[in-house]
């Protein structure tokens, strides 16, 4: 009998995709969250590039939360100010609901609360607000991040307090 042995090859480049608005929570949760991954084998792409006003997303970025076996998700207050990560969300939710991928999803909520997140409310209505007035055009746009924003939210994570 020829003994066979199965190796554990993962197809994802990623282990995971870390999701955050680095004004927010990059010098403080992020790089303790990422040391203490990292430290532990896990294999993260996170974006350490200060992004411009206005700028598309790019399609590395795309490429690599495609290529990430799970998102982490960090929510703050001032995320959804950000039609970047809105756009980063928006294909999260689109690689974790796709059948041939299904793409794990934890969200952290880093100083909001989830229902803030879920129903849009305080800093996340101010910022929906904006970006129905600058997207007039194109509100089709908006509601995708708003429906983005419910369905992960929905999805039981970590509430962290700031203290």
């Amino acid at each position: 009998m020829a003994s066979s042995s199965i190796q554990n090859v993962s197809h994802w480049p990623y282990d995971a995709f870390l999701s955050f608005r680095g004004a927010d929570t990059r010098k403080s949760f992020i790089s303790h969250l990422y040391a203490a991954l990292n430290g532990k084998g896990i294999y993260l792409f996170k974006d350490d590039k200060e992004l411009e006003r206005g700028a598309s997303i790019s399609p590395g970025l795309l490429k690599a939360i495609e290529d990430s076996r799970i998102s982490i998700i960090v929510f703050s207050q001032n995320y959804a100010s950000s039609t970047w990560y809105l756009d980063e969300l928006v294909k999260i939710v689109q690689c974790k609901n796709k059948n041939d991928h299904q793409q794990m999803v934890f969200p952290v909520f880093y100083d909001v609360e989830p229902t803030v997140v879920r129903k849009q409310m305080g800093s996340f209505r101010e910022a929906f607000s904006k970006h129905e007035e600058a997207f007039k055009e194109n509100l089709e746009k908006v509601k995708n991040w708003r429906d983005a924003l419910k369905e992960v939210a929905n999805i039981s994570g970590w509430e962290l307090k700031e203290y």
